[in-house]
């Protein structure tokens, strides 16, 4: 398979697909001031190839901030796109849309990826989604996008998670999640006062959040939120740990990303070496795959801002440049399978 992608600075659609030729799937990042205009747009240009899309930040060699990217698959794969609605409230009213789309595309673990670009509820949204996926040993690598909508075939949703199955007519493919942090000394929380609807933590070993995690860290108030970026939480489940980045700070408790539930068993994080971090994960890479022919991944928004402001975007973009055809979508929390994660990146990788 083959992986196009195009870009314009100014959001011209046009200047971005320009020698797009037969894709079999489009993946749409515009601007929110655009978006609805650029699906439409798409549609055009591009009627029945299946596609989805959202508001957010893109990159190849270098990032998008304000225009319009483009990722494309040619050559060789099969893919469908379609859409969950109602995910704050009944995502599953809608699972035999996946569920007929799975059987459409011949999908199996080897050669089969969801890709998904969600507008919120992402654990509902996950968890269902999982439901199918899960007996068939097939991989989900996604992201939550801004503004609370997001494409789907040229048509515009909220409060929805649109998504894709492609699989690779010619190859395997296989999916990785990158964690840069690691647990800081023996730290470990019960959260309680908490609100899920809110993604409130009011309270950690019964003391108000805010005061344990400036007491622990020695911030001020103003600084919490930078000193995420560095000490996020990590919720830990089994041997995993899925980070949970802090938004703002309310009150005497700390509101967050994702959601946090009373009982939960919390670790504190703090920020590892993450140059080497991304070499290791280049080197896995490149020991499953003998040949590669497209990545593409989805890099946390608080990544890319402690990234930039530690000059190191663009290195990073080089490095994992050098797998081959590599590009992406920055996100407002990321998926992996069943998870969603924060300050993290999850990719897939085409043979």
């Amino acid at each position: 398979m083959k992986q196009f992608f195009g870009s314009s600075q100014r959001g011209d659609l046009k200047e971005a697909v320009r020698g797009l030729q037969n894709p079999q799937l489009i993946l749409l990042m515009s601007n929110q001031e655009q978006f609805e205009t650029h699906v439409q747009e798409l549609e055009r240009l591009y009627p029945r190839v299946p596609s989805i899309g959202c508001i957010g930040m893109s990159y190849d060699t270098k990032v998008v901030e304000k225009g319009v990217g483009v990722v494309a698959f040619c050559e060789g794969v099969s893919a469908v796109a379609n859409v969950l609605e109602q995910v704050s409230t009944m995502p599953v009213k809608y699972i035999e849309r996946l569920q007929r789309d799975v059987r459409m595309v011949s999908a199996s673990q080897k050669d089969t990826i969801c890709l998904d670009f969600c507008s919120g509820n992402d654990a509902c949204v996950l968890t269902t989604i999982y439901t199918v996926l899960k007996p068939l040993h097939i991989s989900l690598v996604g992201g939550t996008g801004d503004g609370g909508k997001v494409s789907a075939n040229g048509q515009i949703y909220e409060d929805a998670v649109a998504y894709a199955l492609v699989r690779n007519n010619h190859g395997k493919i296989k999916a990785y999640k990158e964690n840069i942090y690691h647990q800081m000394g023996n730290y470990r929380f019960i959260a309680s006062a908490t609100d899920k609807s809110k993604y409130i933590i009011g309270a950690l070993n019964g003391q108000p959040a805010k005061q344990v995690y400036q007491r622990i860290l020695h911030v001020s108030e103003q600084e919490i939120l930078t000193q995420t970026f560095k000490n996020p939480f990590g919720k830990l489940n089994g041997g995993d740990t899925c980070i949970v980045s802090i938004k703002e700070v309310n009150g005497s408790a700390l509101a967050c990303f994702r959601q946090v539930n009373d009982s939960d068993v919390l670790a504190l994080l703090e920020l590892g070496d993450y140059r080497a971090i991304v070499k290791d994960t280049i080197r896995a890479i490149r020991q499953d795959f003998s040949r590669i022919s497209a990545v593409f991944s989805i890099n946390c928004l608080f990544r890319y801002k402690l990234f930039s402001e530690d000059n190191y975007m663009q290195e990073y973009l080089k490095e994992m440049g050098t797998l081959g055809s590599h590009a992406g979508l920055v996100g407002y929390g990321e998926h992996f399978n069943n998870q969603f994660i924060n300050q993290s990146m999850s990719c897939v990788v085409f043979e």
